[in-house]
């Protein structure tokens, strides 16, 4: 998977993308290692680019969400001005991400207010289909091995795919 095809930069600006993928960390973390966990200070955000995080509210034995699909992004809380993690983050199997500074993101997106504003939008949409998925879950009384896949981004013609 090439990073620039996560559903959150998909039809970004080539250079938005190129500046925003040369800041990140790439590390791969074995099973049962923990991201972060719920009411740690949020400063990482996340994209999978292989393996399976399984992330958890509070102190729930449940999870809410598996992160598997390669390009999916995590670990936003920072992003949307929240000080710590809502929820729990762990790898379920080997692991590997790519990995943002809270603030190094925030940056970018604010120099760039049109790809900003794109890549917000886009994680906006990530957010609500996952809390659309959560509330399902709670309703049918779904249990562990959940997951949702997003729909694709729509394709814009005025800018470049990525």
């Amino acid at each position: 998977m090439y990073i620039k095809q996560s559903e959150l930069l998909w039809g970004l600006d080539n250079d938005f993308i190129k500046e925003f993928i040369d800041s990140a960390m790439k590390k791969t973390y074995p099973e049962g290692y923990k991201l972060f966990n719920a009411g740690d200070p949020a400063e990482y955000f996340y994209i999978l680019m292989k393996g399976c995080v399984r992330l958890r509210l509070g102190d729930q034995d449940r999870t809410t969400y598996l992160v598997e699909h390669a390009g999916e992004a995590f670990g936003w809380s920072g992003l949307v001005g929240m000080p710590k993690y809502s929820a729990s983050g762990e790898c379920t199997k080997e692991t590997m991400v790519m990995i943002f500074a809270k603030d190094f993101v925030q940056e970018v997106t604010e120099n760039d207010p049109v790809n900003g504003m794109r890549f917000y939008r886009r994680l906006a949409r990530m957010l609500g289909n996952r809390w659309i998925h959560s509330y399902n879950v709670a309703i049918e009384g779904v249990t562990d091995g959940v997951s949702y896949t997003l729909e694709a981004p729509e394709k814009t013609e005025s800018h470049q795919d990525a």
